[in-house]
Parts: structure tokens; sequence; C-alpha cells
């Protein structure tokens, strides 16, 4: 397992592949489908965003209210996929990253290959394990979406894996596709 303390660098980027366990230790945002059109929405109409996205990591997941003593509740990822309409343009405009279940589109690797980013991916059904990494959690946005509303979480050794790397391979390519 590679530690790696959050934001990356493009070298940091370039050094990791497809398959590369990774922990995590930084700042990381949660975001979800309805958070990603509430902030194209803003996007469209010429308005700033509630994060900055060349300082962001989006977490595709929605925390579960903490219990007592706890950061945040149960918080495993949500499938990526999801955001496939989403995410090029987010990269493009400088999303540093994101973490999330699942495969991602063809559009998704190409604009983080162009963007020379890296889609990190978690374990569903491991959302108590993800809470136990999360050390802090603030509300940033849409606090009417309620665990679907943008948080920032401060991570430690948040356990992932390379799922595309920033030259497109992916773990999720197998050769009897081809």
């Amino acid at each position: 397992m590679k530690e790696l303390t959050l934001p990356l660098t493009k070298e940091d980027n370039l050094a990791l592949h497809a398959g590369d366990g990774v922990l995590l230790t930084g700042t990381i945002y949660t975001a979800r489908d309805c958070a990603h059109r509430r902030l194209f929405e803003l996007l469209d109409a010429g308005k700033p965003l509630p994060v900055q996205l060349d300082k962001t990591y989006i977490y595709y997941a929605g925390p579960c209210p903490a219990p007592a003593g706890r950061a945040c509740g149960s918080c495993g990822p949500t499938t990526s996929a999801r955001m496939n309409a989403f995410a090029p343009r987010l990269l493009d405009l400088g999303l540093l990253g994101m973490i999330g279940k699942g495969e991602m589109s063809e559009e998704t690797h190409a604009a983080l290959v162009r963007n020379q980013r890296v889609y990190f991916a978690a374990i569903g059904g491991a959302g108590t394990q993800y809470a136990q990494s999360v050390k802090t959690m603030q509300l940033v946005a849409f606090p009417d979406l309620l665990s679907e509303a943008i948080y920032c979480m401060e991570v430690v050794n948040f356990p992932a894996v390379v799922a595309i790397d920033a030259y497109g391979k992916s773990v999720y390519d197998r050769a009897d596709q081809a």
C-alpha cells in the first residue's frame, strides 16, 4: 500500500498505476448526483462554486449522521457511473480527482488522461470502515440535500485502489473484452 498525502502533484499522479493500493490522507469532499446537478446550475449561471475545484477531490458518497464520538456515520461509495455526465467538465475545470465505486465512461477516461488525474475506487459495502478514516466532517453546501449535501472531510489512511490512472489504464479492463 502506498501512503499518499492529498493533494497529489502531477508527478504523484504519473507515478500511480491502475491496481495500486493506496492509503489517502488529507481533505476530500463528498458529492453525489444531486450536488453535482447543483454545481452545474451554478457553473451554467456563472456563479461561484462552494468548493475550489483545483483543491478538491470528490468522494462519491453520502455520509450517514454521526453516532456519538464519531465524525460521521457509515460513508460508503456510490456508483460512479452516475457522475459520468459531470466528471469530464469538472476535471477540465481543475478537479483534482474522484473516489467512487465502479467503472467510468470513455469520456471520463479521456478527461483523466487529458488532465493527468487519477480516479480511485473504494469498496462498496465498507461504509463503516471508511467512516473510521474520517477524522472531521463539515457541511459545505446544499444543506437541504441532507446526506447528499457537500461535506468536507479530513481523512487519515483512507483505503482505495487506483481504478483509472493518468494514462487511462483501468482495473476494469479485461483481456477477454478486447
